[in-house]
């Protein structure tokens, strides 16, 4: 059996053996190429991993830039004929120009397909509507998401580097098998724009897609909790906007070619769907094993840019005013709805921890709150 021995100046060293039994390939063991020290995990007496101090050079945990990537949380509803936040948490659909609006849905992974055999329950889900007209100039139908800037600034990626990296992986699904453009967005300093592609999808076949993104000289993000880098999928974009554009490159936002010219085919498809599901934004050059979170943990995050409430409060005719308090601070001061509440009620202010409620007088009934601090 052959071996690699590296040796210590004092003479003895650690070897490299070859394996027990012949692979039925050649394998590779591929060192970091993070522009970081490391070490090799090493394992106790017991088979416990010892001195694993980080995974692809970033933490253990909480490794998902992107909240609600599994899109298990849809606080304000699982079906809507609207564009906008309206469905999933933290992910809309945005369109413009449309002759019929799409369909957003949270729906389930069906059994027996990969993502589900990785733990993926739902996913989101954008049915065309009928563009009688065909594909406009103006045209857009995309899913979008936002990352806080301090998020990113905060996360370990030494995001001005050429050599540090992020890596994005999702599944999709289309039923129309074409080509789609996906990128990401600066939001501080000079806006930079980084668009990848797809590939060609098989239609109806679920497909994973992976990239890993460098840093790059210019790159900024505020440490504030403001919008700092935005993920959007895009369905369809008409001429408007698209035109001769770099791939896989950070380049200046031109809003006149923020990507290369798209196909029409799911466009101009009526019903044509697509699906999406195990969205993660992570450091690190190498995408890992997707970070499925608890149900809770992940409304908890979703808390902080959406509540609502799961049931009502009642109000007694006895007390003029309500104080109510958000399970987790809101990112900014919520613009709040009030679902249900007596008569006479209305705001009377809101914070990122609480929101009072005034007018009701001596009326009784129920409070429903639904507070929103999501980016534009």
């Amino acid at each position: 059996m052959s071996s690699i021995k590296l040796k210590h100046s004092s003479g003895n060293g650690v070897s490299i053996s070859a394996p027990d039994t012949n692979p039925s390939s050649d394998r590779t063991l591929k060192l970091p190429s993070i522009d970081a020290d490391g070490i090799v995990a090493t394992k106790d007496t017991s088979d416990n991993l010892v001195s694993v101090s980080g995974m692809n050079g970033g933490q253990l945990s909480n490794r998902n830039l992107i909240g609600n990537g599994d899109f298990l949380v849809a606080q304000r509803g699982t079906t809507s004929a609207f564009g906008g936040y309206h469905t999933v948490d933290r992910f809309k659909c945005q369109t413009s120009s449309v002759d019929e609006q799409p369909t957003q849905a949270q729906v389930d992974v069906a059994s027996g397909t990969t993502p589900y055999s990785l733990g993926f329950r739902k996913a989101f889900k954008i049915t065309n509507g009928n563009q009688t007209s065909g594909a406009g100039s103006g045209d857009l139908v995309k899913i979008q998401t936002a990352v806080e800037a301090q998020d990113v600034a905060a996360s370990g990626w030494n995001y001005t580097s050429s050599t540090s990296y992020i890596s994005l992986q999702f599944w999709v699904k289309s039923s129309i098998a074409q080509n789609f453009y996906f990128n990401l967005i600066t939001r501080d300093g000079t806006i930079s724009n980084y668009v990848m592609e797809t590939g060609s999808l098989a239609a109806n076949t679920w497909t994973k897609i992976t990239k890993k993104i460098p840093g790059a000289t210019g790159l900024q993000f505020d440490n504030n909790e403001d919008e700092g880098l935005r993920f959007e999928f895009t369905l369809f974009r008409g001429t408007d906007s698209t035109g001769t554009r770099p791939l896989n490159a950070w380049a200046a936002l031109d809003s006149s070619t923020r990507m290369p010219d798209y196909t029409t085919t799911w466009y101009t498809t009526n019903d044509a769907t697509f699906e999406i599901t195990g969205v993660q934004l992570e450091v690190g050059d190498t995408p890992t094993a997707f970070e499925h979170l608890k149900f809770g943990d992940s409304l908890r995050q979703c808390q902080r840019y959406c509540f609502r409430d799961g049931t009502d409060r009642f109000h007694y005719g006895n007390y003029s005013q309500e104080h109510y308090d958000f399970p987790v601070q809101m990112r900014v001061n919520p613009t709040v709805t009030l679902e249900s509440v007596p008569s006479g009620g209305s705001v009377n202010r809101a914070r990122p921890c609480w929101v009072t409620i005034t007018g009701m007088g001596s009326n009784n009934g129920n409070i429903k709150v639904k507070a929103e601090a999501e980016f534009g």
